[in-house]
C-alpha cells in the first residue's frame, strides 16, 4: 500500500483554514497543480512548461491579462 499524496504549498502562505494557495504535486515527471479551496480541480504541466509559465508571469507578460 502506498503513502497518499504529498501535496506542497508554500510556506508564505500560512496554516490557517483561510490561506488558500496553489499546491503543487510531482508526480512521474510531471508536475500537479490545484488550488488548496478546490483540491479535485487538478491541472497537470510538465516540469519546464510550468518554469516557463512562472517567468512570464514574473516578468509581467500576463499583466495585460487582467485587464
Amino acid at each position: 500500500m502506498s503513502s497518499p499524496a504529498k501535496w506542497r504549498k508554500s510556506s508564505f502562505s500560512g496554516n490557517g483554514e483561510d490561506n488558500h494557495c496553489v499546491e503543487l504535486l510531482p508526480v512521474d515527471g510531471e508536475i500537479q497543480l490545484r488550488e488548496s479551496d478546490a483540491p479535485a480541480d487538478i491541472i497537470t504541466t510538465a516540469p519546464g512548461q510550468l518554469g516557463t509559465f512562472i517567468r512570464a508571469v514574473k516578468a509581467g507578460t500576463l499583466d495585460h491579462l487582467a485587464r
